[in-house]
């Protein structure tokens, strides 16, 4: 049984990478169109996506002799060919119309092709006509685009037989998350100093410290990795992934205050495996310790990266703005004394806290209490314009909308209806939001998802568990797996996932959400007819089998906590969670 549970892992369930790779033939595809040396000017929005999709060897291979950035101003290629790359905005397509304009005035004979992400809009069309720029080369080249980005996608992705269900959550079915303090580690990067299309800014020495000898260095403690003075250091970016540092897979989803128990014993392990091997006397135990010092010496530099971004970190997570307001969004979570909390939002403008802090604390305000005082929060939206600028005012007006309501008045002017009004205390209780937080409730924070947040669980997650993982709303799943005897773990492993059976028990409190709730069950077209889309798992069926894919989608993107949380679900079951989100991570003041 253990072997069916490695080889269920060894084999992804649903291989994501296969849109990456969709993606780099499209664009491939589309360059190949276009024949001889071509220009490629790129929307400067795009380059971090495009290079997580393709490399500029590869495009340079495929005739892309030169690149530019997309900006107003003269274009000058050598090139025939001009290819522009770029999202579908209106300032872009102004920028391209009046580039070729200039062009035909300076009688230069270039051809243009237009590549649009994600995909072609009618209201770039019409603007590229009405600027009288639209030639039969470039309507063609859209009109082909728009017929490639459809078909291979849905060839690559009909096979996944795997996958159980859909999970769509509206980005308004839990506002409340993205207003939080992420507090896992990679979380916290993204808060503190920023991720961006899996990339961060680091002091270039910490990204590529000098070289050393390992094995010179092991005669001290790894632990004792030397601080990397980093106030006037340049920067660099580094690509946080998994794929090349196996220990950034282990600290991301760790809550930050676990993450220094864990670079210590890293620390610890490697000297040992360095004390230990150093000790080699015989040919054969010297030919080991060189195949595994490439390993160690991985592993010792991404010990070292992560331990230089904890120490940029902790400081910033030991300010006065910092631990007041984690203290605020904990008692306004727990509805604890509201009018004083507010009154401290007010001190933290007062103090020149950040503005996002301070705006993402009131909004966090009005949803659990059901709005803020409208005297209160008039005083309060004065102070912030007079603090920080009129040119917030357009923000302050726009979280007051219907479409947010994210920052309303109480009671409630007549042209907002009630219904907008989120019902947080009793989707805290039925959804068992709000962990304890007590010495003795510790392990219960740990063994759920609430450990994300130090004792609060995400709404989101808590709805995707209302379908994937009925019994983790409840009680803990992790628990229940703790008081089985030794006997039934070695046999049983992890918790069997049941069948997916929609919102079934949860009915109540998902209609008691803003919004409405849809339940679908796919169908598919067998060799003898019509079924269900994936059989439904059974107890008699074979272990291999009824392991399946539940694919969640974020409409208005997620935090990194959230993808934490799920990960978390998906290791409680036989089974996998895969997340797919429009945003990397989301923040409702910044997106």
């Amino acid at each position: 049984m253990a072997s069916n549970d490695q080889d269920g892992q060894s084999k992804p369930l649903c291989d994501t990478n296969l849109l990456k790779e969709i993606a780099k033939k499209d664009l491939v595809n589309a360059m190949n169109a276009v024949n001889g040396a071509k220009t490629l000017v790129l929307d400067p929005d795009l380059a971090g996506p495009l290079g997580l999709v393709i490399e500029v060897s590869l495009l340079k291979q495929h005739g892309v002799d030169k690149m530019f950035w997309l900006e107003p101003g003269p274009l000058t290629s050598t090139s025939t060919n001009i290819v522009y790359l770029c999202r579908p905005k209106i300032k872009h397509v102004k920028i391209i119309a009046d580039q070729i304009k200039r062009h035909a005035k300076e009688a230069k004979k270039h051809t243009y092709t237009l590549l649009l992400i994600p995909r072609v809009s009618t209201l770039v069309s019409r603007i590229l006509e009405e600027e009288g720029v639209l030639g039969e080369r470039l309507a063609n080249l859209l009109t082909r685009q728009s017929k490639l980005s459809t078909s291979p996608t849905e060839n690559a992705l009909s096979s996944a037989a795997n996958v159980d269900s859909l999970i769509v959550l509206d980005r308004k079915v839990d506002m409340i998350t993205p207003l939080l303090t992420e507090l896992t580690y990679e979380g916290l990067i993204d808060e503190l100093i920023g991720i961006k299309n899996s990339h961060v800014e680091l002091p270039a020495a910490l990204v590529n410290p000098p070289a050393t000898n390992p094995a010179s260095s092991s005669s001290a403690s790894t632990s004792a990795t030397p601080i990397v003075n980093v106030k006037k250091d340049s920067k660099k970016k580094h690509h946080l992934t998994t794929a090349t540092d196996p220990l950034y897979a282990e600290l991301r989803d760790l809550n930050f205050s676990s993450v220094g128990r864990k670079l210590n014993t890293v620390a610890r392990r490697l000297d040992e495996d360095y004390k230990t091997n150093l000790q080699t006397k015989t040919v054969a135990q010297l030919r080991d310790f060189v195949g595994k010092l490439g390993g160690l010496q991985t592993e010792h530099q991404s010990l070292r990266l992560h331990t230089g971004i904890s120490e940029l970190i902790l400081p910033l997570t030991r300010t006065e703005v910092f631990n007041k307001s984690l203290e605020i969004q904990q008692n306004l979570l727990a509805s604890y004394e509201v009018p004083s909390q507010v009154a401290a939002i007010e001190e933290l403008i007062a103090q020149g806290a950040d503005m996002q802090i301070v705006v993402r604390l009131l909004c966090l305000a009005s949803i659990t209490a059901g709005g803020i005082k409208a005297k209160t929060l008039e005083n309060l939206k004065r102070e912030i314009l007079q603090s920080y600028g009129y040119e917030y005012l357009p923000l302050l007006l726009a979280l007051a909308q219907p479409s947010l309501a994210v920052l309303l008045p109480n009671p409630l002017p007549p042209s907002i209806p009630a219904s907008t009004k989120y019902p947080f205390s009793l989707v805290r209780k039925s959804l068992r939001l709000l962990l304890d937080d007590n010495p003795e409730a510790l392990e219960e924070v740990e063994n759920d998802i609430g450990f994300v947040y130090s004792g609060w669980a995400p709404i989101s997650i808590r709805l995707v568990q209302c379908v994937a993982q009925k019994g983790g709303v409840i009680s803990n799943p992790a628990e229940k797996e703790k008081n089985l005897d030794e006997q039934s773990k070695s046999s049983i492993g992890k918790v069997q996932a049941h069948p997916i059976v929609g919102w079934r028990g949860f009915e109540d409190i998902v209609s008691a959400i803003p919004g409405d709730t849809v339940a679908v069950e796919a169908v598919r077209r067998h060799d003898d007819g019509i079924g269900p889309a994936l059989t439904p798992m059974s107890a008699s069926s074979p272990l291999k089998e009824q392991t399946t894919t539940t694919v969640v989608y974020f409409l208005g993107g997620c935090t990194y906590t959230e993808i934490a949380a799920l990960r978390w679900v998906g290791r409680q079951n036989k089974g996998k969670l895969i997340m797919r989100a429009l945003d990397d991570s989301l923040h409702v003041l910044t997106g």
